[in-house]
C-alpha cells in the first residue's frame, strides 16, 4: 500500500493535513493529522506524517517527485540538518577566537541570528526558530542587551581580537573606513541624525567607523552621530584602539574621505606612519616638475615619486628648474608630504568615459530633451596616496 501526504484548505483558512492512500483509483483518507493555522505548524504536521509513513513502510522514502509532500517534509529535515551544521560552525569559529569568555548564551543568540539575516531583535526569534536553535525567550534578549553595555562585552570581544590579529597577521597596518545605517525613524534624536548619506536617504542615520587589519579582521568600532562629518571619526577610534590595547607604532591606511589637515596633524604628532588617499585636482601642483620635464603624456602603471604641501602653501617654485624631483624627508622638508602617483590607463579611460556620459545628459537636459534626475551628476577623483615615512 503506498501512502503520502495530502494537504486540504478548510472552510475556517486553515490547511487540513491527511496520510492517504488510492484504491481503485480513488483517494482513502488513512489519518487526519490536523490543521495547521501557521507556516511552522504545517511544517510540523509534515513531518510528524512523514515518520508515520516510514513507521508504516518499514523504511524510509526517497520520492523524488517535486510534486510530493513527503518530499518536502524530507527537504525539510535536510534543511534543519543544515542549519544545525551552521550553528556548530558558528560556533566552533566563536569559541575558537576566544569569544566564548563572554558566556552569555542569549549574547551567542543575537550574534548567530545577526550573522545568518540582520533584523531587528524581535524578528531575531524567527530567524532563530527556522535555525532549529533552542531560542531564549524576548525578555532574556532584552535583558542580554542591557548586560551587554554594563558589563563591557565590547570591549571584552575587541581584546579576544585584538590578541587573534597579533597573533596572525599582526598590527602593523590598519585600515579604516566608515559607513553610514539609516533608521526609519519619523524624528531625529541624540544619536540618530539626518546628514550626508552614502545611500541618499534623507532618513536619520548613524555613522560607524571600523579598524580592521590587513586581512578584514575587525579590531575597533565606534558609532557616531549621523550628521558628524567621516574626517571628524578616525581620530577618535585610532586613539581609543591606542588606549585600549598600549599601541604606539602602526600605519593607518585610509581613503580621501579621510583627508583633512588636521587628521593628518594628529596621526604625526601620535607618531603614527599613514597612507591615504589624495584627490586628482592637487596633481597639476604636486606633478609640476614631472609634468614640465616629462610631459603629460605617460606610460600605463607609470609612477611618480614626489611632494605635496602639508597645508595649503606651495612648495618651492624654483623645483621645475630642477629635472630630478627631491627625495623627500622629514628633516628636509618639514613643511611637505611625500606623495606617490600612478598612473592607469583603465581609470582614465573609465574618468573620461563618464565626464561624456554627464556632458551627454546634461546636453540633452539644456535642449529640452529629458529632464534632470533626482540624484546629482559625480565622478570619482580619489587616484593617488600620499605616504608619511619615517
Amino acid at each position: 500500500m503506498s501512502l503520502r501526504l495530502r494537504k486540504v484548505p478548510t472552510a475556517s483558512g486553515a490547511t487540513a493535513v491527511q496520510i492517504v492512500t488510492k484504491r481503485h483509483g480513488k483517494l482513502t483518507v488513512i489519518e487526519h493529522l490536523g490543521s495547521a493555522h501557521t507556516p511552522t505548524q504545517l511544517a510540523a504536521l509534515e513531518e510528524a506524517g512523514s515518520e508515520k509513513i516510514n513507521e508504516s513502510t518499514g523504511q524510509l522514502s526517497l520520492d523524488l517527485d517535486t510534486g510530493n509532500s513527503v518530499s518536502t517534509a524530507s527537504r525539510r529535515r535536510v534543511k534543519r540538518s543544515a542549519s544545525r551544521l551552521l550553528i556548530d560552525t558558528i560556533r566552533t569559529a566563536y569559541d575558537r577566537l576566544g569569544f566564548d569568555v563572554v558566556d552569555d548564551e542569549a549574547f551567542f543568540q543575537l550574534v548567530l541570528a545577526r550573522l545568518d539575516e540582520p533584523t531587528s531583535k524581535s524578528d531575531s526569534i524567527r530567524v532563530l526558530d527556522e535555525l532549529g536553535a533552542d531560542t531564549k525567550h524576548r525578555s532574556t534578549f532584552t535583558r542580554c542587551l542591557q548586560r551587554i553595555n554594563t558589563d563591557a562585552y565590547q570591549e571584552t570581544i575587541a581584546a579576544k581580537c585584538f590578541d587573534h590579529s597579533v597573533a596572525t597577521t599582526g598590527i602593523s597596518l590598519i585600515l579604516y573606513d566608515v559607513t553610514t545605517l539609516y533608521f526609519e525613524a519619523e524624528k531625529e534624536d541624540g544619536l540618530r541624525k539626518v546628514g550626508y548619506s552614502k545611500e541618499r536617504r534623507v532618513d536619520p542615520q548613524i555613522v560607524v567607523g571600523l579598524l580592521v587589519d590587513r586581512t578584514g579582521f575587525p579590531l575597533e568600532i565606534g558609532c557616531f552621530e549621523g550628521n558628524k562629518a567621516e574626517t571628524y571619526t578616525m581620530i577618535p577610534i585610532v586613539k581609543d584602539f591606542q588606549d585600549h590595547h598600549g599601541v604606539t607604532d602602526m600605519v593607518i591606511v585610509a581613503d580621501a574621505g579621510m583627508l583633512s589637515a588636521a587628521n593628518l596633524k594628529e596621526l604625526d604628532d601620535a607618531g603614527l606612519r599613514f597612507i591615504v588617499g589624495s584627490r586628482q585636482t592637487k596633481a597639476p601642483n604636486d606633478l609640476a616638475t614631472f609634468f614640465t620635464w616629462n610631459g603629460t603624456n605617460t606610460d600605463d602603471d607609470q609612477l611618480a615619486d614626489t611632494l605635496t604641501p602639508r597645508a595649503t602653501v606651495a612648495l618651492n617654485k624654483n623645483r621645475t628648474l630642477t629635472r630630478v624631483e627631491p627625495v623627500w624627508s622629514p628633516v628636509e622638508h618639514p613643511k611637505a608630504w611625500r606623495a606617490v602617483w600612478q598612473y592607469r590607463r583603465k581609470r582614465a579611460d573609465r574618468d573620461r568615459e563618464t565626464l561624456n556620459l554627464q556632458r551627454n545628459r546634461a546636453m540633452h537636459i539644456i535642449d529640452g530633451e529629458s529632464k534632470p534626475g533626482r540624484e546629482p551628476l559625480e565622478v570619482d577623483t580619489s587616484m593617488c596616496t600620499i605616504r608619511r615615512q619615517c
